[in-house]
């Protein structure tokens, strides 16, 4: 081979290796496994939509993250595993992926050893599976904010303070009307643990996808009789659930949904069957937060939002994906802390959400008091405090009823670990040392601040 030849071989495979390694100079790129068509429309539009609405915002307002832009791609799963794996696949070899969001717990789980593999974040905002909680064994994988077993802590707790205290649920009977799916059943043993421990009884029922028809579930329920509800739904079939619910007589204010039977789209199309009824959240309603405010000014006002109609700006599924963006973005900050204003690899984007550490006066310096409450994410705790809040629809709007409610850590986190410590042995994995991972970050002296400067 001429040497001229041989020169230009060798450029041109090593531009291939910084293309593989995911190296490109100025970008940082988010592939989104969206979902904007079929039963579960509403909570994709609405999700990506603030997602991609929050990445505008940075563009345009910042020039992206300490010069480094944020781009993104969509891949239509229609909430379907094997859509959802094809696009991943497809999108995989693009260079600069900060992260995987793929909104559904069925492709979720078909992603954990993919992603693991490849060295990239997996974020399951407020679902996904239970013990990758526990970043020991689950490195790239972050449940952040809930996860399904805090979540039902959480309502049980709330349930407790309409009683007047845990020891009040004794003798109480709750129903969990559940989603067909592996999302749906993921909450059963929990919900189990803690009947026995606080002494109520459950009842729980499954609703096939996608939930057009409960009359059967509605009519069992009235036979029980319950104290209360959980709607533990999706999509179409919490509406449908609420206007069975008021044909056979159970009153709305005791139906208690769980986080993705929280939206609008699941309360206005039930009308006036919906007045009363009351669910969990991990982040509040309404465009009054500077955040959305910001976004409407910079993105909307411009032509460049992602919502077709703006009345759902500030609704409970397009906050949530601003929400998701600002997790996402504050994790490249604060990775680009440490290792430089750049591109950065997955595993090193992986580092951010490791020290997602956002106390409430930054919570409020990024334009979301109110918003959410806070995050702490840590090596151990993939999903940082749980915090949870509850809200009432009264026909026209959202209206928060709650504190905000921490759940029961002590009870949980053993169930946590002992599921991740079982995955753990199944699979030959060696869990992290995450105690010595965090000495040599503090000895080294490059932790990263809360605000990623």
């Amino acid at each position: 081979m001429p040497r001229s030849t041989s020169i230009r071989a060798l450029l041109a495979g090593a531009a291939l290796l910084a293309l593989g390694a995911g190296a490109s100079a100025d970008e940082q790129y988010f592939p989104l496994q969206s979902y904007r068509v079929g039963p579960y429309a509403a909570g994709g539009t609405g999700f990506f939509g603030g997602f991609i609405d929050y990445l505008n915002l940075v563009n345009s307002r910042d020039g992206g993250v300490n010069g480094v832009k944020l781009t993104w791609s969509e891949g239509e799963t229609q909430y379907e595993v094997e859509r959802g794996v094809e696009v991943y696949e497809r999108l995989k070899s693009r260079p600069g992926i900060a992260a995987w969001n793929p909104l559904s717990v069925g492709i979720a789980y078909a992603m954990i050893d993919r992603i693991t593999a490849d060295k990239v974040p997996l974020i399951t905002i407020n679902h996904g599976r239970t013990d990758s909680t526990d970043g020991r064994v689950f490195p790239f994988v972050f449940p952040l904010l809930l996860n399904p077993y805090s979540e039902t802590s959480g309502i049980v707790e709330y349930l407790a303070t309409r009683e007047g205290g845990l020891d009040k649920l004794k003798g109480k009977t709750i129903a969990v009307l559940y989603h067909g799916s592996p999302y749906g059943k993921e909450t059963i043993p929990i919900y189990e643990l803690l009947s026995k421990k606080y002494g109520f009884k459950v009842e729980q029922i499954e609703v096939p996808h996608p939930g057009n028809e409960q009359q059967s579930q509605w009519l069992t329920i009235r036979r029980l009789r319950p104290d209360y509800v959980v709607l533990r739904g999706w999509g179409v079939m919490n509406p449908v659930a609420l206007k069975t619910a008021q044909k056979t007589g159970f009153p709305a204010n005791r139906i208690v949904g769980n986080v993705w039977s929280n939206s609008e789209e699941d309360v206005i199309p039930a009308a006036d069957a919906a007045k009363g009824y009351v669910a969990i959240t991990t982040q509040a309603s309404g465009a009054q937060y500077p955040v959305i405010q910001e976004i409407v000014r910079t993105v909307y006002d411009k032509g460049a939002g992602n919502l077709s109609d703006k009345k759902r700006i500030g609704s409970v599924y397009h906050n949530l994906g601003v929400l998701n963006g600002i997790l996402n973005v504050e994790a490249v900050r604060i990775a680009q802390a440490k290792f430089g204003h750049r591109t950065l690899t997955g595993d090193e984007v992986r580092w951010g959400f490791e020290h997602l550490r956002l106390d409430e006066a930054r919570v409020e310096a990024l334009g979301a008091k109110g918003l959410f409450h806070s995050i702490n994410v840590t090596c151990a705790n993939h999903e940082g405090e749980g915090r949870v809040t509850f809200q009432q629809w009264d026909g026209t709007q959202w209206k928060v009823v709650s504190d905000w409610i921490k759940p029961d850590w002590a009870s949980l986190r053993p169930i946590i670990e002992a599921s991740s410590t079982a995955y753990a042995k199944e699979r030959g994995l060696t869990p992290r040392d995450c105690a010595a991972e965090e000495q040599a970050d503090i000895q080294s002296g490059k932790r990263a601040s809360v605000d990623g400067k």
